[in-house]
């Protein structure tokens, strides 16, 4: 009874979380004709091939083949196993998914054994750091220097800040105790071996404690920052690169702002965590950082997923005007709309909200940002003299470089003049420079688009059109997807060959096998049961295909007639075949009989015409 009541709350569950709504949490989707589509999260993409089917509950990617139902690509995004998948859906919708004794139901994702171990002692650590900053003697010099610095309840309460102790193995003994792995937690650099020994001792001692979380919300580093200066220790000590932090993969604050940033369709990328935190007390709820690194392609792919506008926010020092004008080009790169709100003073967030309040962050800094081409002119003009030729014609050529790639005559024209203003050049001279430069850029690409266009084989093969039999095996193995009936009628009309291509003879041994396990299991329950990347993708599909419920039985037997004929044909090949061979053999006799086999197999075919 047990198993039963699982299999109604995983349908329930189902049922109840719209596809659409779940995936536009991670996908930013746009409706076209009766499906939705937008950049696939499994793989690098730049032009969609990601599809969910509102009418179906599924999606597919024509890309990399991935695909599956809400529950499906919950795991597949956040790595989850079908049980905690099923449990953060049923949260959604009010219900309470309790342990289960049996395993009947649970499909797990191949999350390694070390990956877990390392991920929970993480969020255990970060329980503890939180618990000794808000309800320890120990934590109350630190809560309230955080206190005094504009740090509210509730921010140190969202971003999970902690305190760690003083002492050299606090936390080591702790996750000892628990029976921890320490040699597996020691990978991530929380803890440390001590040389010669077997004795290990915490990383992180005596700092402000700042969670990393990952883009599921699970805590996967930390930053910790000292509270009183120090000569001997740096202000600030990271968690080293491990299994489970990649510096170039994580953004900082990702998994709270996501609903932010849909809702906005913006983003804002600062330069540091605390950025972000500084930002988030002045109400910028749609920001996130980089972890100590350049804004990277990984980093980029997940942000164009959510949005197709990106705001940068870094200091306004030197080194920040570089790093925006860095991330802005990449990002300019991937027809990302990018604007870049300057701090004024070389101040970073926390400096000008401490001087300027608030307010006058969002209302001066991020709500009126420069365009990429504006930016660009005041970090281009930079150090130059336009009393002196050279450095006017290089800043009109930089700025022409840029120009010469944009297709609104509007912004040719506002641009021009201003360049023409600022360095005392005719406007007609410069457009003239522009017209040469697009000109050589333009035989440039010419000359580069004589060679002919080499096509991937693979996108080709993806793209052609399917042979008779190839629809034929295809609808039959959707027919069976979604009623387990049809696989009967198949057996009375085929016996049991029904496939020709072992890809589908693998999917329908698999789908006999889910019907004796799951009697009233259905399509949406065999997604979740399949692990098999290949498998999955024959599957999916044959469920986006085009079948007719209504004149099931017929289009099954048009199916079979199709399947059948084809390896009547495929009969007939090889008995030719064999007829030559034999007749070069000088076997006349064999090469006689083998033609005349092949003679009755063509007049059969005239059984399968209509």
């Amino acid at each position: 009874m047990t198993n039963r009541i699982e299999e109604e709350l995983i349908e329930q569950v189902r049922n109840n979380n719209d596809i659409v709504d779940l995936v536009s949490e991670y996908v930013q989707l746009t409706k076209r004709g009766r499906n939705y589509f937008g950049l696939c999260p499994f793989h690098g993409e730049q032009t969609p091939s990601f599809s969910v089917t509102q009418e179906k509950q599924i999606f597919h990617c024509f890309g990399c083949g991935a695909g599956g139902n809400v529950i499906t690509f919950l795991m597949d995004i956040e790595n989850l196993s079908f049980h905690d998948a099923v449990s953060k859906l049923g949260s959604r919708i009010g219900l309470t998914i309790e342990e289960s004794s049996s395993n009947s139901s649970e499909v797990k994702t191949p999350i390694s054994k070390e990956v877990v171990i390392m991920k929970k002692a993480h969020e255990f650590a970060s329980e503890y750091f939180h618990h000794l900053l808000l309800h320890t003697e120990e934590g109350e010099n630190a809560l309230n220097y955080l206190e005094e610095r504009g740090f509210s309840k509730e921010i140190i309460e969202k971003y999970k800040i902690g305190w760690s102790l003083q002492k050299w193995d606090a936390l080591t003994t702790l996750l000892e105790r628990k029976g921890m792995d320490l040699k597996e937690i020691e990978k991530t650099g929380l803890i440390i071996r001590k040389e010669n020994e077997l004795k290990y001792f915490d990383r992180f001692r005596g700092r402000i404690m700042f969670p990393v979380f990952d883009e599921s919300g699970h805590v996967i580093a930390f930053s910790g920052r000292i509270l009183n200066k120090s000569e001997n220790e740096a202000k600030y000590l990271n968690s080293p690169e491990s299994p489970i932090f990649q510096k170039s993969q994580v953004l900082y604050n990702l998994d709270k702002a996501r609903p932010d940033i849909r809702k906005q369709r913006n983003v804002v990328v600062f330069e540091g965590f605390l950025d972000v935190i500084a930002a988030a007390k002045a109400g910028i709820i749609n920001g996130v950082a980089t972890m100590g690194t350049a804004l990277t392609s990984q980093h980029i792919t997940k942000l164009n997923r959510l949005t197709s506008n990106v705001t940068l926010c870094y200091d306004g020092d030197k080194a920040g005007m570089e790093a925006s004008k860095r991330a802005s080009t990449s990002l300019q790169a991937q027809n990302i709309q990018t604007e870049i709100a300057i701090i004024p003073d070389a101040m970073d967030p926390d400096d000008y909200i401490k001087n300027f309040g608030e307010e006058a962050f969002r209302t001066k800094i991020i709500e009126k940002p420069h365009s990429y081409l504006s930016f660009m002119m005041i970090v281009l003009k930079r150090d130059k003299n336009f009393n002196n030729e050279n450095d006017t014609l290089q800043y009109i050529q930089e700025i022409l470089e840029i120009l010469s790639e944009r297709n609104s005559s509007v912004e040719r024209d506002l641009y021009i003049r201003q360049i023409s203003q600022e360095t005392n050049v005719s406007e007609e001279a410069i457009y003239q420079h522009l017209r040469k430069l697009q000109g050589k850029k333009a035989k440039q690409s010419k000359n580069q688009s004589v060679a002919p266009l080499q096509i991937n084989p693979e996108l080709k093969k993806k793209k052609r059109t399917l042979t008779a039999d190839e629809r034929a095996e295809r609808i039959l193995l959707s027919h069976m997807l979604h009623n387990p009936q049809v696989i009967d009628i198949a057996r009375n009309i085929s016996g049991e060959q029904f496939f020709i291509r072992d890809a589908y003879e693998a999917a329908y041994v698999r789908l006999m096998g889910f019907y004796e396990e799951y009697p009233e299991g259905d399509f949406q329950r065999f997604l979740e049961v399949i692990n098999d990347t290949e498998l999955k993708k024959i599957v999916m599909e044959a469920a986006l295909s085009e079948r007719d419920p209504d004149h099931e039985t017929e289009e099954v037997m048009d199916c079979l007639r199709h399947i059948r004929k084809y390896r009547v044909e495929r009969q007939i090949e090889q008995k030719l075949h064999e007829a030559k061979e034999a007749e070069k053999m000088t076997d006349m006799v064999k090469a006689l009989q083998l033609a005349q086999e092949a003679i009755q197999l063509k007049k059969s075919l005239a059984t399968f015409e209509k």
